[in-house]
């Protein structure tokens, strides 16, 4: 009896299909990657060679000059962010936590239409709200200052947040809850023995959301911020001074992105872990 043995694939042989895929994927990637490209090349050029060269043109003697010009503009707005950005992300991720351990594991009367009320703020356009807003701020005496633009993205942040912790703590099971009950646990109790060490990947995408999105907002940060100007609103200024400069503005740019891109470089696969986490468990 002879035996038929099916030929072996070849390992190292990519078919038409995925050369091709590969090809788009390296075509959309520059394509992607050329923008950044002409800011960092243009923020290395001095003034005088902007003049008589184009964007895409290889600087010929680098400076780091720009930058040094563009952090003295911008160092004081960077470390108003830093002051802004710190304490709504934790305040606000703490807050959602807590409202998601209550709505996913301690169903009352009435919780899904809570839950549901509070998803609106979700949905909420900013300018909608910015006259009310100002009003507000101004008669508890935190318009003008980073307070009280931390505490309107606190409690624009409790939304998203309740809503990601929500669906983490939905897949927690209920016998852990049940045994800390049997121990004497008491609500918070249980919140801080047995879910908060189980909230670490649920944490990690609340912080890098929250970090991510107020670091780059800028509709509430030009208007409540006053002179305490955030980063983006310095950016913008230094944009549309009287007499631009492009190699300081690109290099403004991308110091103001540097924390946002470390924030993802250190915790980036915590991240998808968590997202992943929080959507399986939902």
């Amino acid at each position: 009896m002879s035996v038929l043995v099916a030929p072996a694939r070849s390992r190292g042989r990519l078919s038409p299909a995925r050369l091709g895929l590969y090809a788009l994927l390296v075509v959309l990637g520059v394509f992607y990657l050329t923008p950044i490209f002409a800011i960092i090349i243009t923020s290395l050029k001095s003034a005088a060679e902007l003049a008589r060269t184009t964007v895409w043109d290889m600087p010929m003697s680098p400076s780091l000059e720009s930058y040094a010009t563009a952090f003295q503009a911008l160092a004081p707005s960077f470390f108003n962010s830093i002051y802004l950005v710190v304490p709504a992300t934790l305040v606000s991720a703490f807050l959602g936590s807590m409202n998601g351990y209550v709505l996913a594991k301690w169903k009352f009367r009435g919780a899904n239409l809570i839950f549901t009320l509070l998803l609106f703020g979700m949905f909420i356009p900013y300018q909608s709200v910015l006259i009310p807003l100002v009003q507000l701020l101004t008669s508890i005496n935190l318009y003008g200052g980073i307070p009280g633009l931390i505490l309107v993205h606190i409690v624009y942040g409790i939304p998203i947040c309740t809503l990601i912790f929500r669906n983490y703590y939905a897949g927690v099971p209920k016998e852990l809850l049940e045994a800390g009950r049997i121990d004497g646990a008491s609500v918070l109790g249980i919140y801080r023995h047995i879910l908060l060490p189980l909230s670490v990947p649920g944490f990690v995408v609340v912080l890098i959301w929250q970090f991510t999105s107020i670091w780059n907002e800028f509709l509430f940060a030009v208007t409540i911020s006053g002179n305490n100007q955030p980063i983006t609103v310095a950016l913008v200024n230094l944009a549309g001074s009287i007499a631009p400069q492009p190699n300081v503005q690109m290099a403004g740019a991308l110091l103001a992105a540097v924390p946002t891109l470390l924030v993802y470089i250190l915790l980036g696969r915590y991240f998808v872990r968590g997202l992943l986490a929080g959507s399986l468990k939902g």
